[in-house]
């Protein structure tokens, strides 16, 4: 702490004596906050780390850290956490360097919480007495948790609806950063869909996740403001061989054949961005592209439908996961199997023709595979007195005018699961490369 930090913290003279005791004793906490983050300016983390000591966790994957930097940002193969904190924000501020000074302070303070720090380097009990904290502290003493945060860059930050280029980077705009058709079944609401930027934080802790979030949008005060977010919980998806796969909110299996982190080729091949995949230049080279679609299901409807009929809806078994055609939840689907009639003559393809499993395929969509990471989400109730329940689906691609607009396309068209659902917002984020100096911040390529 220097000097003039000291005198800022010091006691004023002339306060009740309670509350002089009162402010000592938070100042002792101040101090030490102030220690920590000069601690952890130079690799060793004080403050949080001796707060962490005294926390109990039945859950390793509470001590899980994931480091901010790197060729790629993390939060796409990393493997897929429990909950969900997304948000989309509209710029506020016409200024290029103003939008710049916010990426460095977001590049930081993230940072920062994925290592299980404080947004700021003071944290929730240091710095002036009289300025607010530099970290909210609902989540000062947790454990990282495995946190990890994920930027998008949405089209309207590149060009507003009104054709301004508020920031002089139009012409840097991907090819792929499309605004999204509107696919058949579409419902959506304009305040769930859409904005200028978007912060995907994913962590075994809502509260840890909820933080970050929430820390992000104080930082941006004045600069950014929140246009919608979503909260999500129970991933339902698997980005790694070492997972298990989850359910969604119908009772299935949900992500078998999603692209795994291990499967290098195919992330180069279907993931992230190559070296002259784009006109506009290569600053987006090692991104991806980030698609979010809010998706409510019909779950009072899904519960009164038949074993047999989700099945068929499906093309897999309930329990294993396993395809109608045989097998485990790995095997291939066989679409051209048969069961056998009465008479033993061949009879229907044991795995419907219009199945999600087959609309969804590869094998019909011109060899496309996604890496999807959606969330489950209950949102209460709605006015009818049903579930506000469903899926919120996200997906990385690395070409969503070739990958993501042609397969949603014939799902919202041919699939039949689409009478049980219906798609509320949406969104198409181009997702930066990592940061990987020191110094470097979100997104710098496109600014350079």
């Amino acid at each position: 702490m220097t000097d003039q930090q000291a005198e800022d913290t010091a006691p004023d003279e002339g306060r009740a004596s309670g509350r002089d005791v009162s402010r000592r004793r938070l100042l002792g906490f101040a101090g030490a906050g102030a220690v920590a983050a000069g601690a952890a300016a130079s690799g060793v983390l004080v403050g949080r780390a001796s707060a962490d000591e005294n926390r109990t966790t039945d859950d390793p994957a509470g001590k899980d850290q994931y480091p901010f930097r790197g060729a790629h940002q993390a939060g796409i193969v990393t493997p897929a956490q429990d909950r969900l904190h997304f948000a989309a924000f509209d710029v506020t501020t016409t200024r290029r360097d103003e939008l710049i000074g916010l990426l460095k302070a977001w590049t930081e303070a993230a940072d920062r919480l994925t290592r299980g720090e404080s947004a700021g380097p003071y944290g929730p009990v240091g710095g002036p007495y009289q300025a607010p904290p530099d970290d909210t502290g609902e989540a000062y003493g947790l454990p990282p948790s495995g946190l990890t945060i994920t930027f998008g860059f949405g089209p309207t930050l590149f060009t507003t609806v009104d054709g301004v280029d508020r920031f002089k980077i139009a012409g840097a705009r991907p090819k792929g950063l499309i605004d999204l058709p509107h696919f058949p079944a579409d419902k959506l609401d304009p305040a769930r869909s859409n904005g200028d930027l978007c912060v995907q934080a994913c962590a075994h802790d809502p509260q840890v996740a909820v933080h970050a979030v929430r820390n992000l949008a104080r930082i941006a005060f004045g600069t950014a403001g929140i246009r919608w977010s979503q909260l999500g919980f129970g991933r339902t998806s698997s980005t790694s061989t070492s997972q298990d796969t989850p359910r969604n909110l119908f009772g299935f299996k949900d992500g078998t054949a999603n692209v795994k982190a291990e499967e290098t080729a195919a992330l180069d091949e279907h993931i992230w961005v190559q070296s002259g995949d784009d006109r506009a230049g290569d600053w987006m080279t090692d991104g991806s592209y980030l698609v979010a679609r809010r998706i409510s299901m019909h779950i009072e409807t899904w519960d009164r439908t038949s074993l047999k009929e989700q099945e068929d809806i499906v093309g897999r078994d309930k329990g294993a996961g396993a395809p109608l055609s045989g097998g485990t939840e790995f095997t291939e689907p066989d679409f051209e199997a048969r069961g056998r009639t009465a008479d033993g003559k061949p009879g229907d393809p044991l795995i419907p023709a219009d199945a999600h499993i087959k609309v969804a395929h590869p094998t019909v969509n011109d060899g496309t595979r996604i890496l999807r990471r959606g969330y489950n989400f209950t949102d209460g109730s709605t006015g009818l007195g049903r579930l506000d329940a469903g899926l919120f689906f996200i997906a990385f691609v690395r070409d969503p005018v070739k990958q993501y607009v042609p397969m949603q396309t014939q799902l919202s068209s041919k699939d039949p699961m689409m009478e049980y659902l219906q798609h509320t917002g949406s969104g198409l984020f181009a997702v930066p490369p990592g940061v990987t100096g020191p110094s470097g911040f979100i997104g710098e390529p496109l600014f350079s």
